[in-house]
């Protein structure tokens, strides 16, 4: 389980992370799988991600790993000069808390700053300075205000995707940011603030959208309702209420597709000639194909796409993922000690670095596990 960070690129950086749910804890995974030491300061009785119920009880365990736990009351005087203390022994400070709320405690980066000129300071919040930067935002609220649910959902009803997918990007741009400074005070010997922020991250993934519009002067449909650009590249029925994936792409791929499933009479229909065609006609098409592929299983006609080079896909649940093949035999799923002292599987850095996967050095921290480690480097004992 414990490896060594030495060669890893960020080894020799500590990180303060006063963070919670996902957006910021994600910011010091990232930091610290690529070999940060990131100290979590938590409130007493620990970060309350931990005993989230439901669709946030693996929130903690994704986004906290490789990070040690120190318990500060920063609402107390004591707390806060300890967290002062604390951040300028460190080269980055990371925190996601509502607006305003570090600069009342005195914890905030012009704060900070005047005697810690090199940190590095780092904001998670819901919306960038503007008009909309004291408005409170959670990942849905920002997926229904940026265009993505809109996109994903059907016509006239907006659908939030299924994951944090803003708060986990969010985190991603902010450690990118922490990345880029580390550099720029290699050459200036300062440190910086540094903002991500949901809106604008949600918005960056619907730029797509948004050139699409500008260039044609046609605002585009939700995703459901699309025009596809390809003939074949949708999810049909199999046999035994299965579903796979198919998408033929090329007029070649459509010809391999057709021997695949041993209808060769399907290349004689002048319609089906090209793709160009094969869209014209495209729910008829979809029709002939659906009621081929109804009788076929996803084990049978898998290997045969694979082995053909069509892409595929089957429907997979997030908890089939735990017995995934490749995720196992890659090395992208690793298991990982909890703070009861069992094991669980986590998923890893999703990048290889030097031919390695950064991994898993530590068990999760419980709380408050490292405050004699951390304290007495500032002459304090645990508290």
């Amino acid at each position: 389980m414990t490896q060594s960070n030495e060669s890893l690129p960020l080894a020799g950086i500590r990180v303060v992370e006063f963070t919670h749910m996902v957006m910021g804890p994600t910011c010091g995974m990232i930091l610290a799988d690529l070999g940060a030491e990131v100290i979590k300061v938590e409130p007493p009785g620990g970060d309350k991600t931990r005993n989230l119920p439901g669709l946030g009880i693996g929130f903690f365990r994704a986004f906290n790993r490789n990070k040690k736990s120190v318990v500060l009351d920063i609402t107390t005087d004591e707390g806060r000069a300890t967290a002062a203390e604390l951040a300028g022994q460190c080269d980055v400070l990371l925190e996601n808390f509502r607006p305003g709320l570090m600069r009342k405690l005195g914890l905030d980066y012009d704060t900070l700053s005047k005697s810690c000129p090199r940190l590095i300071y780092v904001s998670h919040k819901g919306f960038l300075p503007g008009p909309y930067e004291n408005r409170l935002a959670l990942d849905e609220v920002v997926q229904m205000m940026g265009g993505l649910s809109y996109m994903t959902g059907p016509k006239g009803r907006p659908l939030r995707a299924g994951t944090s997918v803003n708060d986990i990007m969010g985190g991603m741009f902010g450690a990118i940011g922490v990345l880029a400074a580390l550099r720029e005070r290699d050459r200036t010997g300062r440190g910086q603030e540094i903002q991500s922020a949901l809106f604008e991250n949600c918005v960056f993934l619907a730029s797509q959208h948004m050139q699409q519009f500008a260039m044609t002067g046609e605002a585009p449909p939700p995703m459901p309702s699309r025009v596809s650009a390809w003939s074949v590249y949708d999810v049909f029925a199999l046999a035994d209420d299965e579903q796979l994936f198919i998408g033929a792409v090329s007029d070649k791929q459509f010809v391999t597709l057709c021997r695949v499933l041993e209808r060769p009479d399907l290349l004689d229909v002048p319609e089906y000639a090209t793709n160009a065609s094969r869209v014209a006609v495209r729910p008829q098409l979809l029709e002939q194909l659906g009621n081929i592929l109804r009788h076929y299983r996803v084990a049978e006609l898998a290997p045969k796409l694979e082995a053909a080079g069509i892409p595929y896909a089957p429907i997979v649940r997030p908890d089939q993922l735990l017995d995934d093949v490749h995720l196992k035999v890659s090395g992208g799923l690793v298991p990982m000690q909890v703070e009861d002292g069992s094991t669980a599987p986590t998923v890893l850095l999703p990048l290889l670095m030097g031919g390695r996967r950064p991994g898993v050095r530590s068990p999760l921290p419980k709380p408050g596990e490292h405050n004699d480690e951390i304290l007495s480097r500032l002459g304090k004992g645990a508290r």
